[in-house]
């Protein structure tokens, strides 16, 4: 993981034409702007894993898990 540390308006360049800017930040967290192509998703992690989560419940009661076992989902305390 790399850990930058950023000024307000300040930018984080990716590739693929993604850009991250530090809107404004506290003590109690920060707000960044996210400029990418229409064709990027962008989706907060805590929504895709309780979205996972709730697919994972869902097929537990149908008993065909495998699908799901080859889901791409993180953990708390996992490296990317």
């Amino acid at each position: 993981m790399l850990v930058l540390s950023r000024r307000r308006g300040q930018a984080i360049l990716l590739d693929g034409g993604i850009r991250i800017v530090v809107l404004e930040s506290d003590r109690g967290g920060a707000r960044l702007g996210i400029e990418a192509p229409r064709t990027t998703a962008i989706h907060r992690e805590e929504l895709v894993s309780e979205v996972a989560a709730e697919n994972l419940r869902a097929v537990s009661k149908t008993g065909r898990r495998a699908w799901a076992d080859a889901l791409p989902l993180r953990r708390r305390g996992d490296e990317p």
